[in-house]
């Protein structure tokens, strides 16, 4: 019974479990890792991911989601298409202003509602939704953690920051679009569903909360984040804390306990990185899908040419699962196997990735 229960977790966490041999590899070849590794992690950025799952949790458990979807339905009039071209650009615009994995944290459960109401396998819309929370984040400074740190390190002006990538962004969006024009082709039946109750307190506490998160995130507190929320949501909603997904937390942790690491194995290697132009793009984007794009941008910091850093990084996001945390949040939640994921992103990733290099190039 007990060889079971470790054979069910270990199929379900494989990821968290890949995650956890890796640190332990890590740690034999550097038995110094494990005093180091509180300094590894992004306590801010782990405690902002803490929250935002429990306030997904409050949108859940509000009722929110599933009359969303009963609406999203009625809107695409019963077409798996339209949904997706209701959904791609939303999930897109939304992350530019919330952030990539903060999208993917409200989002995914709304896809998945979707998906239990229509009694559709919806799986393929959940890996497009990731791939346009990357590319739509992309466009400002504060969409995810490699804009900010570029935004912050070059001092470039948010204006700026937002003409400059806007061309890609826009080229990337209508790439997705173009991929689920061929993808999406049934319709779905539109069931009669019972009035859906929305519980109006918890919502609009998930929703200060949400906004509180953010607000004191970019106020550079982030964090403070985690037990604002633990402590609100214990007077007001107990019920979300039981729904608290421990293994999402841990996986995070993981991620920048391993990547860190890698990071920091690489950095000090004294290894020669491009620092403008075509090469710094290809390497970015290429690094990215070994250390994830975030660890990839601290590497290649100090070039000269931040456009092609932050074009690289983020295309980058858009390849391997391991190449964005939207993308581990996206799989995680929405149960998506490495094999469905790769199906769409590789293939966008290369196309995108060349396109992006001709428009480098002019």
């Amino acid at each position: 019974m007990a060889c079971e229960g470790v054979r069910d977790f270990l199929k379900r966490e494989w990821f968290l479990s890949a995650l956890v041999v890796l640190y332990l590899a890590l740690l034999l070849r550097d038995s110094s890792l494990l005093w180091g590794t509180p300094g590894l992690v992004d306590w801010g950025s782990l405690s902002l991911i803490g929250s935002l799952i429990l306030v997904s949790r409050g949108l859940e458990l509000s009722g929110i989601f599933t009359r969303l979807s009963c609406r999203l339905i009625s809107l695409s009039g019963g077409s798996e298409r339209k949904l997706a071209f209701i959904l791609l650009p939303t999930v897109a615009l939304s992350s530019a202003v919330i952030m990539n994995d903060t999208a993917m944290l409200i989002f995914i459960p709304l896809v998945i509602t979707l998906s239990q109401i229509s009694g559709k396998d919806l799986r393929s819309l959940i890996v497009l939704s990731a791939i346009a929370a990357n590319v739509g984040s992309a466009l400002t400074p504060i969409g995810n953690p490699q804009n900010v740190i570029i935004w912050s390190y070059y001092g470039i002006s948010f204006h700026s920051f937002v003409l400059r990538m806007f061309p890609f962004v826009f080229l990337w969006l209508l790439l997705l679009l173009f991929f689920a024009y061929f993808i999406f082709k049934d319709e779905i039946e539109q069931r009669e569903l019972p009035p859906v109750s929305v519980r109006k307190s918890l919502l609009w506490a998930a929703i200060l909360l949400l906004a509180a998160d953010m607000t004191i995130a970019q106020e550079g507190k982030a964090p403070w984040t985690f037990p604002i929320t633990l402590g609100a949501l214990l007077l007001i909603g107990r019920e979300v804390l039981l729904g608290f997904d421990w293994a999402l937390f841990l996986t995070f942790a993981f991620i920048f306990a391993d990547f860190g690491e890698i990071a920091r194995v690489l950095s000090s290697a004294r290894i020669s990185f491009p620092d403008s132009g075509l090469g710094l793009f290809i390497t970015s984007a290429l690094l990215s899908q070994i250390v994830s794009n975030v660890p990839a941008t601290v590497l290649l910091l100090g070039g000269r040419d931040w456009i092609s850093l932050a074009v690289g990084v983020n295309i980058g996001g858009t390849g391997l699962i391991i190449g964005s945390l939207a993308n581990l949040i996206a799989v995680r939640i929405g149960d998506v196997g490495i094999r469905e994921f790769h199906r769409y992103s590789l293939p966008f990733l290369m196309i995108t990735a060349a396109l992006s290099a001709l428009i480098l190039a002019l």
